[in-house]
């Protein structure tokens, strides 16, 4: 099995809960029909340091200069103030490669306010903290196809309210193919819902035979 990399786009003031659900179920194995098959790295603006909404110091694994889409299994776009203030459209332009190369790109919050002022959004059904969040962007033209839903996934595409991290995570988990969708079931009844059914769920699924085929 060949091992994939996820790579997690880290910048300053970047919102902590946003990330959070996805990063650690692609890197903890339990459950998945692939155990070990992607890991996460984190991809800087450089490789300097960056501290997050939570007051959390982060060093990137690499620079975002060095970012392939053909290395990558997934680009993920956390939510940051820093976007609205219309800083690191290179990573703007870095998902725009990825999306045209086929790779899979998952925004939330701020980062979808950012591929929409970079016009990504225009013609692809996607979501965001809500509609008049986008609007006023000059050269958004996307309202048509704006998604009312916590989160949403239009092939690689993949948008997500900032109140929505578990919604975020379970559309990358189904993009990725993480989970057999019994146990995705069993996750989202748990995290989003808090049903004890879901853990039970879960703990039966843990060492039983795997079911499906990952994406």
């Amino acid at each position: 099995m060949e091992r994939q990399t996820v790579h997690l786009f880290v910048l300053d003031m970047m919102a902590d809960w946003e990330y959070s659900y996805a990063v650690v179920g692609i890197n903890q194995p339990m459950f998945q029909l692939n155990p070990g098959r992607f890991t996460v790295r984190t991809v800087g603006p450089t490789k300097d340091p960056v501290r997050t909404m939570g007051g959390l110091s982060i060093v990137p694994d690499m620079a975002l200069a060095e970012l392939r889409p053909e290395e990558s299994a997934m680009l993920i776009l956390p939510g940051s103030t820093a976007w609205e203030e219309g800083a690191h459209a290179d990573a703007v332009e870095a998902a725009r490669t990825f999306l045209d190369a086929g790779v899979p790109v998952a925004a939330i919050c701020g980062a979808t306010w950012a591929l929409a002022n970079g016009g990504l959004l225009n013609a692809r059904p996607h979501t965001s903290n809500a509609p008049e969040y986008l609007s006023p962007i000059a050269g958004y033209t996307g309202g048509e196809h704006y998604v009312d839903a916590p989160a949403h996934r239009d092939g690689d595409l993949i948008t997500s309210s900032a109140t929505a991290p578990v919604d975020f995570a379970r559309a990358i988990f189904e993009r990725l193919g993480l989970y057999a969708p019994p146990v995705l079931d069993a996750w989202y009844s748990l995290y989003k819902h808090g049903d004890a059914a879901g853990f039970y769920a879960l703990m039966a699924a843990e060492g039983a035979p795997a079911e499906g085929t990952a994406a």
